[in-house]
């Protein structure tokens, strides 16, 4: 009595091995298209900020955080507190530069006060009142982000150069990498754009670090561009 030996054939082992090809591919392809989404995220928060400084400055002629006439301006929206608790600082020096470092967490620095003045302005969406554990700004990877201006001893990157620069912390060199080829010249160390390590926030100094050019996909960074 014959037994026949039962098994795959080769179409059978073929048609599996393309199963199999096509399950990866859609799976990369997904990873592709949440890591495009993600970028595109990033890339907004660059592009929104210069919309809110010309926003602020085509309505009151001055900067947010920065404005010397923020209670004239901005005053009768806070009718839930006194002005010296809706208002990130009292004092605004007025000078055209938006002072503090882009990642500070003092209440009374302009770079703070910037997203609380934009806000109440209608220019940005968020908090108004100041509570520094939900007020900060934060890009889809839950990084910080911040402005600051671009003077020589305030620079978060060496080299970096515009009137405000904005900095976003935590992003994946992959994505980095992506950011700058979307926004600047491809160079993470040229350009408008740069990449630096991500550091402990916030730094007690201005960085002022060097940009790198050698970049980890799974590595955290802080990406900066000036405007």
């Amino acid at each position: 009595m014959k037994r026949h030996q039962s098994g795959f054939t080769l179409i059978e082992i073929a048609i599996v091995l393309v199963i199999i090809g096509l399950l990866l591919g859609g799976v990369l392809k997904g990873q592709e298209l949440i890591n495009s989404a993600r970028v595109k995220n990033l890339a907004a928060d660059f592009k929104n900020a210069p919309v809110f400084i010309y926003g602020y400055q085509d309505k009151f002629k001055a900067l947010p955080g920065d404005d010397a006439n923020v209670n004239t301006h901005l005053g009768t929206v806070c009718t839930t507190a006194p002005i010296a608790t809706c208002m990130a600082t009292t004092g605004p020096t007025g000078n055209g530069v938006i002072n503090g470092m882009w990642d500070s967490m003092t209440t009374t620095d302009e770079s703070v006060a910037f997203w609380q003045h934009a806000r109440l302005a209608g220019l940005a969406p968020g908090e108004t009142v100041v509570n520094l554990t939900t007020y900060l700004p934060t890009n889809t990877v839950g990084g910080r982000i911040g402005i600051t201006n671009g003077t020589a001893t305030n620079l978060p990157i060496t080299g970096l150069r515009g009137s405000h620069i904005i900095c976003s912390g935590g992003i994946l060199g992959k994505s980095a990498k992506q950011l700058d080829v979307t926004l600047d010249d491809g160079n993470t160390a040229t350009g408008s754009m740069m990449v630096m390590a991500d550091a402990v926030h916030p730094a007690a100094v201005p960085a002022n670090a060097i940009a790198t050019t050698v970049i980890d996909d799974a590595t955290p960074y802080t990406v900066c561009m000036g405007v």
